[in-house]
């Protein structure tokens, strides 16, 4: 079986797991702060907030800005539905708009049409790593909105000289297994908004504020064990990423003219969160690896496929991306015959 993915961790993760086992505080502590240090820096930013999910980031950078009952919020129909759902969770109402079916990412054009009176901010996905048109969907929309940035799997991504993470008001990471840096599960909300950071710690843990509670709160927080463990990816983010993209290369190689590989706007580095490719008969390619021993998957879902956003209307780019990408194994752990492996199976399914 050739896997989907595998975590990269080694002994730095073990040594730095095993000094916060022998510190007795697994719970938020000083790696919480050395891991929110690393990410501000990698993400060329003021402030990072440590919390339990890229959900959990989502969640709170919409109600830190106040968004609920009556408002709405750009969003793309092709996505993990989490970056709708936290909008749901909120009250306000997410609203879909079609994706560029070539990049996957919205279409600024689309989010110009989708604007009215109740629509607070967008929140734009760099899916898979590729950073989105950022300041075209910038000029698209009135500077009264807010720009949110989903940034979970483009930690390491750049849109040209800019660190994704560091582009919006707000910028919400994950560090999934999946994602190029992990802590099993857990997120961070990236800012260089001094009053939302400190309203999003507070959220994070019940609403406290040193000894006062003056507002509601959940539990978010992200444990120091966890935070020991991404820290100790994070110091190795470029060597992650570097390697991603010498398997991303030979994948490239081999599949080239065979099925769409993943791209980025010139002057743009991708993040390469996953490698998803674009074919047609994508079902059947995916059938064939399976039968080989080989995991992939769907790239992700086209929200107004799913009954909870079924109201929406069509959007021809984002079924075309539903229906054509597929994720390949992605990791470190992978030589030049699985991929090679991989690669005949695609061919063989394009050229039957």
């Amino acid at each position: 079986m050739i896997r989907l993915a595998w975590p990269d961790l080694g002994e730095q993760e073990l040594a730095a797991v095993a000094e916060v086992f022998e510190s007795g505080q697994l719970t938020m502590g000083p790696k919480v702060a050395e891991f929110e240090a690393g990410l501000a820096a990698a993400c060329e930013v003021e402030h990072a907030v440590a919390v339990s999910s890229g959900t959990a980031a989502l969640h709170l950078s919409v109600l830190a800005l106040g968004i609920g009952p009556g408002d709405e919020v750009i969003v793309p129909a092709y996505t993990f539905p989490a970056t709708a759902n936290v909008v749901a969770m909120a009250g306000a109402k997410p609203v879909l708009v079609d994706v560029d079916p070539e990049t996957m990412n919205m279409r600024p054009d689309a989010v110009a049409d989708a604007v009215t009176d109740r629509t607070r901010a967008v929140l734009v996905v760099h899916l898979f790593g590729r950073p989105a048109r950022w300041e075209e969907i910038a000029a698209a929309v009135p500077e009264r909105i807010e720009l949110l940035e989903d940034a979970a799997g483009a930690l390491g991504a750049r849109r040209g000289e800019r660190a994704c993470g560091g582009l919006g008001r707000l910028g919400c990471l994950s560090f999934h297994p999946r994602k190029i840096v992990t802590t099993g599960e857990g997120g961070a909300v990236t800012t260089n908004d001094g009053e939302l950071a400190e309203a999003i710690r507070s959220m994070r843990h019940h609403g406290w504020r040193g000894t006062d509670m003056p507002a509601a709160g959940l539990n978010y927080r992200l444990p120091d064990i966890l935070s020991a463990l991404g820290s100790s990816q994070l110091a190795r983010l470029e060597s992650l990423l570097e390697e991603r993209e010498q398997l991303a290369a030979a994948y490239d190689e081999r599949l080239d003219g065979v099925v769409r590989t993943p791209t980025a706007d010139p002057g743009d580095r991708h993040g390469l969160q996953a490698y998803v490719i674009q074919l047609d008969r994508r079902d059947e390619a995916l059938d064939a690896l399976h039968e080989a021993g080989i995991q992939a998957q769907i790239g992700t879902y086209a929200l107004h496929r799913l009954s909870a956003y079924s109201d929406q209307g069509d959007f021809r780019g984002a079924d075309s991306a539903y229906e054509r990408a597929l994720a390949l194994p992605f990791h470190n752990r992978l030589g030049e015959g699985e991929i090679e492996r991989v690669a005949s199976v695609l061919t063989q399914v394009v050229s039957d």
